[in-house]
């Protein structure tokens, strides 16, 4: 049991559930409306729910495989740093969701950043070709 405020816990909570079931429209209930994403690959932060959840509903079917698994958890008094591996093909992918909650323990703030060289340009392309699906479905 973590000493992390009740709206951190609850946040990431609704994060992981999220994770599990890879229910992208469960995202309407975890991010704030006026949430910020921060890419790795994207020079400048995605700011509103929308652009947040198509963000992040990309990177859940690109990073979210057989592979991924959280390997550590930092919790503070307003959100959590959460550390992954996973794999894209046969690049491996090690980084960290920085994850800041409001009092209602919805997501304000996501900012991913990724290592080594290789899988961030793994990502990059990946996310582009998942983007470009998502935004014509």
């Amino acid at each position: 049991m973590s000493n992390a405020p009740a709206h951190v816990e609850k946040g990431l909570a609704g994060w992981k559930a999220l994770l599990e079931t890879g229910d992208p429209s469960a995202l309407d209930d975890v991010l704030a409306e006026d949430a910020v994403m921060i890419s790795p690959v994207v020079f400048t932060p995605q700011r509103g729910k929308d652009i947040t959840k198509l963000y992040l509903a990309g990177a859940e079917q690109v990073l979210n495989n057989e592979h991924f698994r959280y390997v550590g958890e930092w919790l503070s008094e307003s959100g959590a740093v959460l550390e992954f591996e996973t794999r894209i093909g046969d690049i491996a992918v090690n980084g960290v969701d920085m994850i800041t909650f409001d009092a209602d323990g919805k997501i304000t703030e996501f900012k991913v950043m990724v290592r080594p060289l290789k899988a961030i340009n793994a990502l990059h392309a990946a996310m582009g070709e998942m983007l470009e699906r998502l935004k014509g479905a």
